[in-house]
């Protein structure tokens, strides 16, 4: 008994903050399609969903000065999804910081709670009559208001809302999807198949991050996280390892999603409204924004 109070006594007391599992005893990991199904599962219901919610229920079941049906969308995504952030990291095959894995998560869940309120508001002004693809100040529910410094407010909920909380909800994400993927590598030829549920979940995974980088501004973000997937997988394969099923999955998710977002910025890249919502290096339109321009207009 001694013995193995001892041996548990090592599990949870490592050095240096390291998250540890059993699972160096193992050959290796199979895919893990459960994690991976509930993830797209809940990312495409829970996360891509909720603001088709808010525009398809009526306004009598949840009226505009209570929460939407997305809003308890977006309170369910804000428990699930570092829950399963915390059980893809717990099947990584070698050991990661707790700390900062730890860091990443409640920083994680502080800006998808601060995206919550400000995206509640917003999508709220969009059913009076808010268009999406033009700025506060030029919308035209909003530029005639009294005082001129409700403008300011509004100035600030989208701040909060597009540039805080996207920032510190996606950036600790994609920190724990790279810490995850550097440990998904193998120098077994048979851990490196991707299964075929592993390429029936490729093309929703890869769909719903290209509505992720989109809609969510963070093209940044994500180009530098496939490009240092990119550096790592050239520095294991000079060590003679490759990417087993798990890290195939997570980049060729990624590398998809790369070509989604070409294809999507020079389909638009001639609109004359949306470049000049989009200024910048960087042109990638918003969904949302191509909605309210093209789609709604147009009913």
């Amino acid at each position: 008994m001694e013995n193995v109070r001892k041996r548990k006594g090592e599990v949870f007391h490592s050095p240096a903050g390291v998250l540890k599992e059993n699972v160096p005893q193992r050959r290796g990991q199979h895919f893990h399609f459960d994690l991976w199904l509930c993830l797209t599962v809940q990312n495409w219901i829970l996360d891509f969903g909720r603001p088709i919610a808010m525009i398809i229920f009526p306004l009598e079941w949840f009226p505009l000065n209570k929460p939407s049906a997305g809003d308890y969308f977006h309170m369910a995504y804000n428990v699930l999804a570092p829950f399963l952030m915390l059980k893809l990291i717990e099947r990584s095959p070698r050991a990661v910081s707790r700390t900062a894995v730890y860091l990443c998560i409640i920083t994680f869940v502080m800006g998808a709670s601060i995206h919550l309120v400000g995206d509640s508001v917003n999508h709220r002004l969009i059913l009076s009559g808010y268009q999406l693809h033009l700025s506060v100040r030029e919308n035209p529910i909003i530029k005639d208001l009294k005082p001129a410094s409700l403008i300011d407010s509004f100035e600030l909920l989208y701040y909060y809302d597009e540039h805080l909380g996207h920032s510190l909800w996606y950036i600790p994400f994609f920190i724990v999807l790279f810490i995850y993927f550097s440990g998904c590598f193998s120098d077994s030829d048979e851990q490196k198949k991707l299964p075929v549920s592993g390429w029936l979940l490729l093309g929703p995974s890869a769909l719903y991050y290209w509505y992720l980088v989109t809609e969510g501004q963070i093209t940044e973000v994500f180009l530098l996280t496939f490009l240092a997937m990119v550096a790592m997988v050239m520095f294991q394969h000079h060590k003679g390892v490759g990417v087993d099923s798990n890290g195939r999955f997570l980049f060729y998710s990624f590398s998809v999603t790369v070509l989604l977002v070409i294809l999507w910025v020079a389909y638009l890249w001639n609109d004359p409204v949306l470049r000049n919502k989009y200024p910048g290096l960087l042109y990638v339109p918003e969904p949302w924004s191509y909605y309210t321009l093209h789609i709604r207009k147009s009913h």
